[in-house]
């Protein structure tokens, strides 16, 4: 028999806040968090310059001190934070459970620390290790989210580790409830980060998919507008705590909400071009696993990149299993596209609107594209909704496709 799993602990840090409050004060305002970087303005053929960093976030030094944190660059520092807030939330923070064995880690980002990786990269130039040390590799490579979480806190139980670009920290959520669901974990931490780096900005500038608006930074991104130029580059961390519906109600936790069906598959044909008709199977998928038909869904938090191919892709796939009347919005029309942490950031604030009955307008979206398929687009200032059912979409290069499925517990 399948297991339930339910979300008794959640976390982030963001471009727009690290905790709900202030996150929900942001999108109420419509406030981005996008800025214009000048250190990017520095590198010859960049064009763009625009990037979303994290707000500031606390470190307590009596915990995260240099013995615990050496082999952690700020990826994982963010990852093991967010995992360190998110427990404490859910109860769990120094309980007998996180080391018994019955608790794990499924976690993403799209790859480790970025200074890390050049360290190593200056190794090969100039046929030298200096600047190489121990934790060079540590802080670089690229579970180091998930193993650094793992031994902060002394699990002993399953990692997976989902470097999958945009769908890291959805693949994490998604394999986290299946180890509960088929009995092989009680309590899996799971999640997604990415640290602003003008590297990865490089990797869209390079396929002309950054917004080059750089002297008008809080206009860009535009998801599903006609007048987009690109994405914009972001980072953070989230992380959500799943559990076993009985443990949790064994030990009195508070219920967030039930995840009740993941959707995951690969497109199969192209690492950049996305394809709606595969990005749709996912969709389905996440619906059959949740035991749903598409009309019990009230809201689709949209991947919603801005990208030109990305948003016309995924809004046909959405309009083939929902249909016109779906609202959908983008919450990277604020945070920018944060890679590796959009699927679990994405999916923290999926429940908090649903749980609040109000889900947050795509900002800069002004005039839908005509070749973005007809769906509820939410503008203004937002939408009171009342419904049971949300579902959280990710796409990412390497043609991977995931959708989630939460349930209200009213």
């Amino acid at each position: 028999m399948m297991r339930r799993v339910v979300v008794t602990g959640m976390a982030g840090i963001s471009p727009i806040g690290n905790d709900w409050p202030s996150i929900e004060a942001s999108l109420r305002a419509r406030r981005s968090g996008v800025q214009r970087i000048e250190a990017w303005t520095n590198y010859d053929g960049l064009n763009t310059a625009l990037g979303a960093p994290a707000a500031p976030f606390d470190l307590p030094p009596e915990i995260y001190n240099r013995k615990r944190t050496r082999s952690m660059g700020r990826v994982a520092l963010m990852a093991v934070r967010t995992a360190e807030l998110a427990l404490a939330q859910a109860g769990l923070l120094g309980d007998p459970v996180v080391t018994g064995g019955r608790t794990g880690v499924a976690y993403g980002s799209s790859t480790g620390t970025p200074d890390a990786v050049a360290d190593f990269g200056k190794m090969l130039w100039n046929q030298s290790t200096e600047g190489v040390n121990a934790n060079s590799y540590l802080k670089m490579m690229g579970h180091t989210t998930a193993v650094n979480i793992a031994v902060f806190f002394g699990l002993t139980g399953r990692v997976y580790t989902t470097s999958s670009a945009c769908t890291s920290g959805s693949q994490g959520i998604g394999y986290a409830f299946e180890a509960i669901r088929y009995g092989q974990a009680d309590v899996m931490i799971a999640g997604g980060a990415e640290e602003l780096s003008v590297t990865e900005a490089a990797v869209f500038d390079t396929l002309f998919a950054t917004s080059t608006r750089n002297d008008a930074p809080t206009s860009a991104p535009q998801p599903y507008d006609a007048n987009r130029d690109g994405l914009v580059i972001g980072e953070g961390a989230g992380t959500l705590i799943l559990e076993e519906y009985e443990h949790a109600v064994a030990r009195g936790a508070t219920i967030h909400a039930e995840l009740i069906g993941f959707g995951s598959n690969c497109d199969g044909s192209h690492i950049t071009q996305p394809n709606a008709n595969t990005m749709a199977i996912a969709m389905r998928l996440a619906l059959q696993d949740a035991r749903l038909e598409a009309d019990a869904i009230g809201y689709v938090n949209g991947h919603g990149t801005a990208t030109e191919q990305g948003d016309i892709a995924e809004t046909q796939a959405t309009h083939q299993v929902f249909g016109p009347r779906m609202p959908i919005s983008s919450l990277k029309s604020y945070m920018g596209h944060t890679l590796g942490a959009c699927g679990a950031l994405e999916a923290w604030l999926s429940i908090e609107m649903m749980n609040r009955n109000w889900f947050a307008p795509t900002i800069n979206l002004s005039t839908p594209d005509p070749r973005c398929a007809e769906l509820d687009y939410i503008v203004g200032d937002g939408r009171e909704l009342d419904c049971d059912y949300v579902v959280s979409n990710n796409f990412a290069f390497g043609g991977i496709n995931t959708s989630l499925v939460f349930r209200r517990v009213r």
